[in-house]
């Protein structure tokens, strides 16, 4: 009866490992990504007091960066398909253990077309400058304003208005920055400049990335 009772409950959690690792798997969908850039980090460590890029897949793909600014110290920490408060959540681990002298931070287009309004881009963002400034309280963030994408362009008064948001508080707090692009991806007649974007109308082609690199170049440090 004994050996029965076991071998049920040894069932019972197999059956149930598999869709417990689901639910996990669903509550911190980039837990993978993230394990790969601490694999990654065991293997060579960042030296510290760096420029730490942030963010969702256009950060990812911004894989240009150290021949964008040579002679800096830039590490890129940005995983495809997050909203700000992935960053938040993961800030210890991607962020603030590297002891960055700067943080540059791209997100927020996600967020938008998941539904959430400018207001919570707005305090979610708010709520990765306290994580990170919790353990670097003077560390400056700069945030590259949301691009205006042309599969995202049925969402264009959320994208102006969260920029405009974070854009003002960021005036209003010590050592932030707002990074304004959003215009220079424009035509003349204010729709986006389809030579900026990949087929997927989302993501951005060299030449878009020329923008970003020509707007932070002046605010990064010098080493």
């Amino acid at each position: 009866m004994i050996r029965r009772s076991i071998s049920a409950l040894a069932l019972v959690s197999i059956l149930v490992m598999p869709s417990f690792a689901a639910t996990v798997d669903q509550e911190n969908p980039f837990e993978g990504e993230i394990k790969k850039m601490e694999e990654g980090d065991a293997k060579s460590t960042p030296a510290k007091g760096g420029i730490v890029f942030v963010g969702s897949s256009s950060i990812r793909m911004w894989d240009t960066l150290k021949t964008d600014f040579p002679g800096l110290n830039v590490l890129n920490r940005g995983f495809g398909g997050s909203q700000i408060s992935d960053s938040v959540h993961y800030a210890d681990r991607i962020v603030t253990k590297y002891e960055p002298k700067m943080v540059v931070f791209f997100a927020g287009t996600n967020d938008l077309a998941s539904g959430k309004t400018p207001e919570t881009v707005l305090s979610d963002y708010k709520a990765f400058v306290g994580k990170v400034r919790a353990k670097l309280p003077e560390v400056p963030i700069a945030f590259l304003s949301i691009t205006p994408a042309p599969s995202r362009w049925n969402n264009l008064q959320n994208v102006i208005k969260a920029n405009t948001l974070v854009h003002e508080y960021s005036k209003s707090e010590k050592n932030l920055q707002f990074v304004n692009v959003f215009f220079k991806m424009l035509t003349e007649t204010a729709a986006p400049r389809p030579e900026l974007f990949l087929d997927d109308q989302l993501h951005m082609k060299r030449a878009g990335y020329e923008i970003w690199v020509d707007a932070v170049r002046p605010i990064l440090p010098k080493e």
